[in-house]
C-alpha cells in the first residue's frame, strides 16, 4: 500500500464516522480518494451544480457552507479539520443545494460515493453519522419546510443513543400516493405529478403494486428523449418495487433506499407486493423526519441565539417523546434520550449569558439537580440548579459571587423564557444561597449532613442528585467527595433521610381506594409525583448513600445497581425500578395529555384496567418501606 493512501488512512481513523471501520476497510477506501487543494476563496460545489461522485472530507483549512436566500449570501456552517460535507450525492438526486468554498487554503479529501457506499450499507452507526451530518447540513432558510434554527459554527455529532432512536422514530408519508396502471401514458401521469407536487407515480394491477415511476425516470427517460410523451408506464417503469409495513422506522427506510439505491418506497398491507397499497415513502420525508431526531437537535441548540430558539427546540423535544412512548421505547430509554437534550438547552442558556456578561473570573459548575440531576425530567417541570465556583482571594470574592449571580439570574431568566418555570422553593442558581464557593458549598455540605435535625428547613434531598451541565468536572468531584467523606456511619443523617423517605402520605387508604385530593384546583386527583414517585425516589437516594454508590443518580439504574451490590434484597429492588418505569410512564401520559408536569393524575378518565396496573405498582413500596425502617432503625426524626 502506498505510503500517501497509508497516511490518510490514519487521519481518517481519528474521526467519526471513518473511526467505526477497521484499518483494512480505511486502506481500501483511502486508495481511491483524491486529494484536492483548494485555495482561498476557490468554490469546490455551488447552488445548482450537478452533484459530484464524491463527498468531501477537510483535511486542513475551513470551508464555509453557504445558501442564498433573498438575494443574500447566509452562512450555514465551517467546516474545519475532519469535519465531512458535500453528502447530497449519497442521499438525494437533485442538484447542490448550498455552495462550499474554501475560506482559507484548504486540502480536501474527495472520498468515490461508489467505492464508500458498501461499507455504509454493512454498517448502521456510519450510515447514522452520514445521515445526521446531511439532514443538519441542509436546512436551507429559504425552504419554508425546514425553516428551523440559525447558522451553525461547529459541526457536532451526538453519539449515544443515535441509532436506537432512528430505529423507533417514526415516519410521516404520503398516504394517498397517486397510482395509475400499465397502460396509462407517461403524459396523463406526469400531468397528474404536476398537479399534485407529487414526485411519483405507483403502477398498480388488481390495486397491487407492480412499479413506480419516479422525476428521475421522467428526466433520465422522456425528458432526454429517449421515449416519447405518449409512451405507457410499463415500459419506463422500476419494477419491481421496494416495499416496507406502515410503521417502518426512519432507519429501517433509509437502509433500504441505500441497499436498493432507489428515491421511493411502496407501503404496502403487510410490507409486501401481495398486499394492498398504503402509502409512498419519497427521501424528501427522511430529511423532514430527520429535522426531529436528537442529532440534530442537539446541533440546532449549539447554533440558537435566543431563548425563542430554544423554546421551539424544547417543543420539538415533547414531540420526540410523545413518539417514542406511542412506540413503547422502554421510558428509562427515553429518559436518557431527554436528559442529553435537556442538558444541552441548559447549557446553551448559561452560555448566552456568558456571550453577555463576558468570561468568567474565575473556573466554576454549573449543576443540575433535582429530576435533570437524575436524568429524569422528560416533561416541562421547574427548574433546579446550583452554581459553585473556586475559591478566589478574599479581596475578589464579592466580584465573583456578583458576576456568578448575575449569571444565574440571566440564565434562569433565557430558561423561564424557554419554557422552563421558576422553582417555587427559589432552588437555583440566581439564588445567593445556592451560588457561592467551593469552600462555602463544602461548609453548606457538612453542616446539611452533620446536623441534619437543626438545618432541616434548608436541607432537600434534591441536592445530593445533580450532574454537572457545564464548567469544571473537578468541582463536581470535589462536592462529591465532601458527600462522600461525611456520609460513613452517618447515623443522624441515614436516620433524617429514612424518615424523609416515609414521611410521604400512602397512595392507597386503608380500603385501598386511591388517596385523592381533597381540595383546591386538582380536588379528586391523584398526586403521582408525591404519593408514589416520591417515596421510590428517596428511598433509590437513601440506599444508593448507604452502599457508597458513585456516580448513579437515576432512580431506575440506581435500583438495578442496589439489586447487584445487596443480592439479599435483590428482588425488592428489581421490583421497585419495574414500579418506577411503570409510575413514570403514567406520569408522562398525563403530562402530555395535559401540556403539563403530570404530576396530577385524573382517575376518572383511566380504565379500570390502567388503575388495576397503578396499584399493583405501588405494592413494592411496603417492601422498600420495611427495608428502610429495619437497616435504619429509625428514632430520632421518627
Amino acid at each position: 500500500m502506498n505510503t500517501i493512501a497509508e497516511h490518510i488512512a490514519d487521519f481518517l481513523k481519528k474521526y467519526p464516522p471513518f473511526d467505526n471501520l477497521t484499518f483494512q476497510e480505511l486502506s481500501e477506501i483511502a486508495t481511491s480518494i483524491r486529494v484536492i487543494n483548494l485555495e482561498k476563496h476557490k468554490i469546490l460545489f455551488q447552488i445548482n451544480d450537478v452533484l459530484h461522485d464524491s463527498f468531501y472530507v477537510v483535511a486542513s483549512g475551513v470551508v464555509n457552507l453557504s445558501v442564498i436566500a433573498d438575494a443574500e449570501e447566509t452562512l450555514l456552517n465551517k467546516c474545519y479539520e475532519g469535519d465531512i460535507f458535500g453528502l447530497r450525492p449519497f442521499f438525494a438526486k437533485n442538484n447542490y443545494q448550498m455552495t462550499a468554498k474554501a475560506r482559507e487554503e484548504s486540502i480536501i479529501y474527495a472520498i468515490p460515493i461508489a467505492t464508500f457506499r458498501p461499507f455504509v450499507a454493512n454498517n448502521s452507526e456510519v450510515l447514522d453519522f452520514l445521515l445526521h451530518s446531511f439532514a443538519s447540513n441542509t436546512s436551507n432558510p429559504a425552504d419554508k419546510e425546514n425553516s428551523s434554527g440559525k447558522l451553525l459554527s461547529d459541526n457536532v455529532y451526538f453519539a449515544d443513543q443515535q441509532s436506537e432512536i432512528q430505529y423507533f422514530q417514526s415516519l410521516s408519508y404520503n398516504v394517498a400516493p397517486l397510482t395509475g396502471t400499465e397502460n396509462t401514458t407517461v403524459q396523463e401521469a406526469a400531468q397528474q405529478m404536476t398537479n399534485s407536487l407529487s414526485t411519483s407515480v405507483l403502477v398498480c394491477q388488481n390495486s397491487l403494486p407492480i412499479g413506480i415511476v419516479t422525476n428521475t425516470d421522467m428526466c433520465s427517460k422522456i425528458a432526454t428523449g429517449r421515449f416519447p410523451i405518449n409512451t405507457t408506464l410499463d415500459k419506463i417503469m422500476s419494477s419491481p418495487v421496494v416495499t416496507v409495513v406502515e410503521n417502518v422506522s426512519l432507519a429501517e427506510a433509509q437502509l433500504l433506499m441505500l441497499k436498493y439505491n432507489v428515491t421511493h418506497l411502496c407501503v404496502t398491507q403487510d410490507g409486501t407486493d401481495k398486499s394492498v397499497v398504503k402509502g409512498v415513502i419519497s427521501e424528501h420525508d427522511l430529511i423532514v423526519a430527520q429535522a426531529s431526531n436528537p442529532g440534530v437537535l442537539i446541533k440546532e441548540i449549539k447554533r440558537s441565539q435566543t431563548p425563542k430558539d430554544l423554546k421551539s427546540i424544547r417543543e420539538r423535544l415533547t414531540e420526540l417523546v410523545q413518539k417514542a412512548i406511542q412506540k413503547n421505547i422502554p421510558i428509562s430509554r427515553v429518559n436518557i434520550l431527554a436528559s442529553e437534550i435537556n442538558l444541552a438547552l441548559i447549557k446553551r442558556a448559561v452560555e448566552l449569558s456568558i456571550l453577555d456578561l463576558g468570561s468568567p473570573p474565575a473556573r466554576y459548575a454549573w449543576l443540575s439537580i433535582g429530576s435533570q440531576g437524575r436524568r429524569e425530567q422528560l416533561l416541562t417541570t421547574d427548574q433546579d440548579s446550583m452554581l459553585i465556583f473556586e475559591d478566589v482571594t478574599a479581596e475578589k470574592y464579592r466580584d465573583v459571587k456578583d458576576y456568578f449571580l448575575k449569571l444565574g439570574k440571566r440564565t434562569t431568566a433565557i430558561l423561564e423564557k424557554a419554557g422552563y418555570e421558576y422553582c417555587p422553593f427559589g432552588h437555583m442558581a440566581s439564588n445567593m444561597l445556592w451560588c457561592k464557593s467551593l469552600t462555602d458549598w463544602t461548609n453548606q455540605y457538612q453542616s446539611w449532613m452533620n446536623t441534619p435535625g437543626e438545618n432541616s428547613n434548608q436541607l432537600s434531598s434534591i441536592f445530593f442528585d445533580f450532574e454537572i451541565v457545564i464548567g469544571e468536572k473537578k468541582i463536581e468531584e470535589a462536592i462529591e467527595n465532601v458527600i462522600f467523606n461525611n456520609i460513613k456511619n452517618n447515623t443522624l443523617l441515614f436516620d433524617f433521610l429514612g424518615n424523609e423517605a416515609l414521611r410521604k402520605n400512602s397512595p392507597l387508604t386503608f380500603f385501598k381506594k386511591f388517596h385523592v385530593e381533597e381540595k383546591g384546583p386538582n380536588k379528586d386527583k391523584f398526586d403521582i409525583k408525591t404519593r408514589a414517585l416520591m417515596p421510590l425516589i428517596d428511598g433509590a437516594r437513601l440506599f444508593s448513600l448507604s452502599h457508597n454508590m458513585r456516580g448513579i443518580t437515576s432512580t431506575y439504574l440506581r435500583f438495578k445497581q442496589l439489586a447487584i451490590v445487596d443480592p439479599r434484597n435483590s428482588e425488592i429492588y428489581i421490583n421497585c425500578s419495574k414500579a418506577f418505569i411503570i409510575l413514570s410512564k403514567f406520569r408522562t401520559l398525563e403530562g402530555l395529555k395535559n401540556d403539563s408536569s403530570g404530576q396530577y393524575i385524573n382517575l376518572m378518565e383511566l380504565s379500570k384496567a390502567e388503575k388495576e396496573v397503578l396499584k399493583n405498582a405501588f405494592e413494592p413500596m411496603e417492601a422498600l418501606e420495611d427495608l428502610i425502617k429495619d437497616k435504619f432503625q429509625l428514632t430520632q426524626f421518627s
